[in-house]
Order: structure tokens, then sequence, then C-alpha cells
């Protein structure tokens, strides 16, 4: 719930109002993604930190969004983003 609203300091015969704004922190990364290396048919791994949790994250290779498969998976908990690539192909790297 957002602290932002209208506060008042009533002292009876008289009242003075303010209003809070509180503007929401930009999402930063607190660990970035590293390199990976990995042999063909195996899995990797690709993790990140946010500085906030529950921060909606778009996986993407190249241009291209990824979507959930068999070969994707994507795991969030807390402020760690994940992204899980199974079955390794040369034309993955």
């Amino acid at each position: 719930k957002s602290d932002s609203d209208t506060y008042t300091c009533d002292i009876g015969d008289a009242q003075s109002r303010a209003k809070l704004v509180v503007q929401e922190a930009p999402v930063l990364f607190k660990q970035e993604l590293q390199n990976e290396e990995a042999k063909e048919g195996k899995q990797v791994k690709l993790t990140c930190e946010l500085s906030k949790a529950g921060t909606p994250v778009k996986w993407m290779r190249g241009d291209t969004v990824l979507h959930a498969s068999d070969k994707y998976e994507f795991r969030q908990h807390g402020t760690m983003a994940e992204l899980l690539i199974r079955d390794l192909k040369p034309i993955d790297a």
C-alpha cells in the first residue's frame, strides 16, 4: 500500500494539510548476467539479481523475446531472476 496521500495536523480550531507523493525507486541490477560456457547437450542457468523483489523480467535471445518451453524455464525468487536453457546446441551460442 502506498503512503502517498494528504496528511493533516488538526489542533481543533485550525488544520494544516500537506500532500505526500512517494516516488517509486528505480529497479537496478545488483548482479548482472555473467558469460557462461557449457557443453552441447547439457543445460546452463543464467542468473541476475535485481534491487527490487517481484520486478517483472523479460528474457530475450538477441532481439527475440523468449517464452517458457521444454527448452527455456524461467524462475524468480525474491530479487533473483534465472533462465534455465536445456539441451544446449551450438546454435544456442
